[in-house]
């Protein structure tokens, strides 16, 4: 009998946060999730980053435990119906590669690292897709273990978003790491986190908002409490209910005095440093009640992976804007795409390449490659290289950016074995393989308004390629023909032979 994991309607997002790892798996039935499990650890990362920004031992093999329990419920899906991400904590450990290694083996899936806006992006599709549609502006804040994310947005459209440094566990071993809980404590925490608004209050404020929403677990816990404690009804966080919960922590002293219904023994940590950033943020951004969502980063996940299954992809918007906004000669990009996409065919086999994971790539590494010279034609691979590494790019996780750099980079005269060799183990040899395959489509349409063609055989050997063309068909491209020579010395430097047949 098959089990429910079996089958391809079944998907799951993990969030592998700085606090708590959260899973939720789900059906997907006519467009709509019916969630299946959802699974909760608090493993407080982030306290285990010391001052070098090394993730301890011990911390590892906490996260570690639990990710093994989680990858018992999702080893058996394809890896294109789970995602897998990583925030604030990985994004700064020095060691996070060490870390992922062993978390890829307890999972049984490849792990994304996503910036601060891409966090914050699906933290407002998680959000927005759990509240009733409309189109009214929100302010979507969530406080997570390294930092906050504040969101403005209409619909399911996120507008302005940002990463701020400053979560609960990171504010609690800067400000509450002996359990004590002062007034002095308290009011240093609430302006440190004033001092990290500044950079957003001003714009956020001319923006504006109808209501303001909160997600995931701390501010949750909040209104849990104020509303458990009769200071508020329906769980809104409202400026006083807020005011009444800090003067109930600064009578308890410590957090292991704190006594308050609808909190947690696990919370009761972090709770003072959440709460601190919360009336923070409150005063900054003048806020005076708040809803809880019941939405946040891992339904996100889910309406991404959704999207990026019924082909309606964020990437593809993300490179449609960059094509716009650098003036990309389209027609151009659109025929080293269509032949990087004829090579990709014949080899995928061999080389171990997949059509749901590394055509797309290749095909974005195609349509992108011209953008340096929006800079200028002298060595534009470079200035390619580096608009895709710095640009703001929804949709695309840290590594996936860094990749599709090197191939950027790669497009054109040396390797960059370099650049290749400092992505993730998993993604050197793909990487480099697409790349083979952007440079060999870029030579056959040096000349611009030459149409793709399929004359063009390529065939995988032991020690690299064997690319088969028509009789006669070099002497009659004689600058072709100079380009492939000088191919074959690039690429053997890369350990890839490249054998011509005519």
């Amino acid at each position: 009998m098959q089990s429910d994991l079996e089958t391809e309607e079944v998907l799951a997002a993990v969030d592998l946060g700085s606090n708590s790892f959260h899973m939720i798996i789900a059906r997907l039935r006519d467009g709509q999730f019916q969630i299946m499990d959802r699974l909760r650890e608090m493993v407080q990362l982030r306290a285990g980053l010391d001052k070098h920004n090394m993730l301890s031992d011990a911390a590892q093999k906490r996260a570690v435990a639990c990710l093994e329990r989680f990858g018992q419920r999702i080893r058996e899906l394809p890896h294109s119906k789970v995602r897998i991400v990583g925030t604030n904590t990985l994004r700064n450990a020095e060691n996070s590669r060490d870390f992922l290694r062993l978390a890829r083996q307890a999972l049984g899936h490849p792990i994304e690292i996503v910036t601060g806006e891409e966090e914050a992006r699906l933290i407002y599709l998680g959000v927005a897709r759990s509240l009733a549609f409309d189109n009214q502006r929100r302010l979507v804040m969530d406080i997570g273990g390294g930092s906050t994310e504040f969101i403005i947005g209409e619909g399911v459209s996120g507008q302005m978003r940002e990463s701020l440094e400053m979560g609960c566990v990171s504010f609690t071993q800067q400000f509450f790491s002996d359990g004590h809980i002062s007034a002095i404590q308290m009011h240093s925490a609430i302006l440190a986190a004033a001092i990290r608004l500044r950079s957003i209050q001003r714009p956020y404020q001319r923006m504006g908002w109808v209501e303001a929403v909160g997600a995931s677990g701390t501010i949750r816990c909040v209104a849990d409490i104020v509303t458990a404690q009769g200071w508020t009804e329906n769980g809104v966080i409202t400026t006083t209910s807020l005011e009444k919960l800090i003067e109930a922590l600064l009578t308890a002293g410590h957090q292991e005095k704190i006594d308050l219904q609808g909190l947690s023994d696990e919370r009761k940590s972090v709770l003072p440093a959440g709460v601190a950033i919360l009336k923070a943020a409150f005063d900054r951004l003048k806020i005076d009640r708040m809803v809880v969502s019941d939405g946040a980063l891992r339904e996100g996940l889910l309406y991404d992976l959704q999207g990026r299954i019924q082909h309606d992809d964020e990437r593809d918007r993300t490179v449609q804007a960059l094509i716009r906004r650098y003036q990309v000669d389209e027609a151009h990009a659109r025929r080293v795409s269509e032949m990087a996409g004829q090579l990709f065919q014949q080899v995928a086999a061999d080389w171990q390449l997949n059509q749901d994971e590394h055509l797309c790539k290749l095909q974005w590494a195609a349509q992108l490659h011209e953008v340096g010279l929006a800079i200028s034609h002298y060595q534009y691979h470079k200035h390619a290289a580096y608009l895709v590494a710095h640009s703001d790019m929804p949709g695309f996780s840290r590594e996936e950016q860094y990749a599709l750099s090197a191939m950027m980079r790669g497009q054109r005269r040396s390797i960059p074995s370099k650049q290749i060799n400092q992505l993730s183990e998993e993604l050197q040899l793909p990487t480099l393989r697409l790349m083979v395959l952007l440079r060999l489509s870029l030579v056959f349409n040096r000349g611009r308004s030459e149409q793709t063609d399929t004359y063009v055989k390529l065939m995988v050997t032991e020690k690299g390629l064997k690319l088969t063309l028509p009789p006669d068909w070099l002497s009659d491209h004689p600058l072709t023909e100079a380009d492939l020579k000088q191919e074959k010395h690039y690429l053997k430097s890369a350990d890839i032979r490249l054998k011509i047949d005519t």
